[in-house]
């Protein structure tokens, strides 16, 4: 491996650091954009509760917010509440604005990575060619090993580039995709508990 390495030339080394930064944002994203962290069933089902029974008091709210991101989200809408629906939904927007930007964290590196490293795999390219035609200038035709290890060099660079870029596009498309849905029902429960506080929703027997 260290061979194929060193055989790509200089340009192996950023593709390489690329290649590193870009696995360890998807291991932290996977982790951090589950469901089960970021808008946990049992998180809304337990506040319905406590709104049904009227328990809801300061105790359970800091618990709530600090039980999730949605939990943020719905904490500051109660925690206004008193001020009308207006004041609650802007509370729950501003709330909101500053957990998407968490849920979006190091999407742009990786989105930057996927564009970056075929970039590099083509410049290492460029480069190889180049040691072909100065090394065929020099020396001819006649020396094929040289003539090699610039095709080589250039070949293995593009290869790496791509090989990165590829799973780093496609894990940033589904990061995206995966946070709007997060967004989306999120939104939808937040909607929820403002129609429910200011008594246009009942709770029913289930939740909500």
């Amino acid at each position: 491996m260290f061979e194929l390495l060193k055989a790509g030339g200089i340009l192996m080394v950023p593709i390489v650091a690329c290649s590193i930064l870009a696995l360890a944002i998807i291991l932290e994203r996977f982790w951090t954009l589950r469901a089960s962290r970021v808008a946990p069933p049992q998180t809304i089902n337990e506040l319905w509760r406590w709104i049904k029974k009227k328990e809801l008091n300061s105790r359970k709210l800091k618990a709530l917010q600090g039980s999730s991101p949605l939990g943020r989200v719905l904490a500051a809408g109660l925690m206004n509440a008193k001020h009308g629906r207006e004041i609650m939904k802007e509370s729950i927007e501003h709330e909101a604005t500053q957990v998407i930007h968490e849920l979006e964290r190091f999407l742009n590196p990786l989105g930057t990575v996927a564009t970056i490293t075929p970039l590099l795999g083509l410049l290492g390219t460029v480069i190889g060619m180049i040691k072909v035609f100065a090394e065929i200038q020099l020396a001819g035709v006649g020396n094929a090993g040289n003539l090699a290890g610039g095709i080589s060099e250039a070949l293995i660079t593009t290869a790496a580039g791509l090989s990165i870029a590829i799973p780093a596009l496609i894990c940033h498309r589904y990061f995206i995709r995966r946070v709007d849905e997060l967004v989306v029902g999120m939104e939808q429960e937040a909607i929820k508990l403002v129609e429910v506080v200011h008594g246009d929703r009942e709770i029913d027997v289930e939740g909500a």
